[in-house]
């Protein structure tokens, strides 16, 4: 039988439960698998035939990223509703590891019709994992207690450095064995991951191990009624972007964006419409929209990481320092480097300034705007240096990673965590779904406008960016009073104590 998480204080991994433990490795692992791949992804796209690539276009390419970083969070919906409803979040995690596997070997093969088929494993499965990790930890540990914090900033911790092994790994890789040769490091990353996973089952909390509301006979008629509605209406959707768009595609790009925003907005209207969720819950999701909307907007710009920042670095930057030529994947190790040497003074300064300024809306003003910044930087750089013209210095990209990381620090880990605990009980892992759903909107909108707004150039797409993320910056700015009554009041429901609900919330994973 699965344990329960430890109640008492536990030494067994840096004081918390021995759960933690194999979720710490097997996080790492998986996300070394993703981001490895999605180091080389880009190029592998846009690469000529002869190389081992795709032939496909630089614009095309962007675009193709970024619908599959959009697709990866738009299916943790069914990661959700499948830990929810039918088999638990452990299975629903398991399921999902062997699928990301199996996509991560068909890419090892140079064969077109195998690598299209892997990138769409990967995407499926990393839906079905991605929302029940972080389920699994916030079960870990009880209501109140404040070792949550830790916790997920310990998980956040194992996400980045995860993350900073792949884009160097691989990139050395693919520099000397090619594309399949990075392909396979993923894979077996995946593998290891799993194994960790199965091996630390009986240290995952018992809620893990079952559905948070299994459906009744007639409910899980009706959702197979509602399935069957939505694959109709996704068909439908698909087919009108094929008659009016260029190629498939662009088709497919316009339906994941549109899918993505419409199901956020239809997870809303279930979360202030269910009779599951309590009046409470509900005043508690009108706090979360705010921070939910500022998020989407910092996602607009640090996913560009993997699209229009890794064609600075290949395109637009000297690449030399001294005799050293620097692999252009090695750029999106300066992200997770940062969060790795500066995440545990952040969240130790969070700790010791709980109850105190910044609160957690504050968090969230520094955060956006400081991530606008950056895009306002990105967006000179590309006016600066543009294509066919003298190379960017190799430190413009690296300065322009380390301030967009400092503000994403103040965004991720809260909104994670901040999510577990304002999120109706009957939709626990399916909450941590519509977290990362804002990613998944986020980066359909991009795809859209990479593909559709040709005449945009770079540095205009960050201008944009710009306005409108300090413009929420500063809405968010006044309505963050509001924001910290409502922390306040559940805090004291939570702690029976005027305790602000920064005590609690100090670390999350992206």
């Amino acid at each position: 039988m699965p344990k329960a998480p430890d109640s008492g204080v536990s030494t067994e991994f840096f004081g918390h439960p021995t759960g933690l433990k194999w979720l710490f490795v097997m996080e790492a692992c998986e996300r070394f698998s993703y981001y490895g791949m999605r180091a080389i992804l880009l190029y592998f796209i846009i690469d000529t035939s002869a190389h081992g690539g795709l032939a496909l276009s630089e614009a095309s390419g962007q675009a193709i990223v970024a619908v599959y970083g959009a697709s990866v969070y738009l299916l943790s919906i069914l990661g959700g509703v499948l830990a929810d409803r039918f088999v638990g979040p452990y299975r629903s995690t398991l399921y999902g590891g062997v699928v990301i596997l199996i996509g991560h070997l068909l890419l090892t093969v140079p064969v077109q019709a195998a690598s299209w088929t892997g990138i769409c494993c990967v995407a499926v499965g990393t839906g079905l994992l991605k929302p029940n990790v972080q389920t699994m930890a916030g079960a870990l540990y009880r209501d109140g207690d404040l070792r949550r914090d830790g916790g997920f900033q310990l998980l956040y911790m194992s996400v980045n450095i995860g993350a900073f092994c792949a884009a160097l790994i691989v990139g050395m890789l693919r520099a000397a064995g090619g594309y399949h040769a990075g392909f396979a490091a993923a894979a077996v990353a995946m593998t290891l991951s799993l194994l960790v996973f199965v091996i630390g089952r009986s240290s995952m909390p018992v809620e893990a191990m079952h559905p948070a509301q299994r459906l009744a006979r007639h409910q899980r008629t009706k959702l197979a009624a509602g399935s069957a509605g939505a694959v109709t209406v996704t068909v439908a959707i698909f087919l009108l972007f094929v008659t009016f768009s260029r190629n498939t595609s662009d088709a497919v790009i316009g339906t994941v964006s549109v899918l993505s925003a419409a199901a956020a907005l239809g997870y809303f209207a279930v979360l202030f419409r269910s009779r599951s969720v309590t009046p409470f819950e509900r005043r508690n999701v009108r706090a979360y929209l705010p921070l939910w909307f500022a998020a989407l907007l910092v996602w607009m710009i640090e996913e560009q990481a993997a699209v229009k920042m890794a064609t600075f670095a290949a395109s637009h930057t000297d690449l030399r320092i001294g005799g050293f030529h620097i692999p252009p994947e090695w750029y999106q190790s300066i992200n997770p480097a940062v969060i790795v040497l500066f995440a545990p003074l952040l969240a130790a300064w969070f700790t010791t300034r709980a109850g105190k300024f910044p609160s957690l809306s504050h968090k969230f003003v520094f955060g956006t705007g400081v991530t606008a910044l950056s895009a306002l930087l990105m967006g000179l750089a590309f006016q600066w240096w543009p294509a066919g013209g003298p190379l960017a210095p190799w430190w413009v990209l690296l300065a322009v990673f380390v301030i967009q990381t400092v503000g994403v620090m103040f965004i991720s880990p809260v909104g994670a965590a901040a999510t577990t605990l304002l999120m109706p009980k009957a939709f626990k892992a399916q909450g941590m779904a519509i977290w990362l759903l804002n990613n998944a909107v986020a980066q359909g909108v991009a795809a859209v406008v990479i593909r559709y707004m040709d005449e945009l150039s770079d540095a205009d797409f960050y201008y944009w960016l710009t306005a409108i993320t300090a413009a929420l910056t500063v809405v968010l700015m006044l309505y963050s009073p509001s924001i910290t009554r409502r922390m306040r009041d559940l805090a004291q429901i939570h702690h029976g104590t005027d305790a602000s609900q920064d005590q609690i919330v100090a670390g999350g994973t992206k």
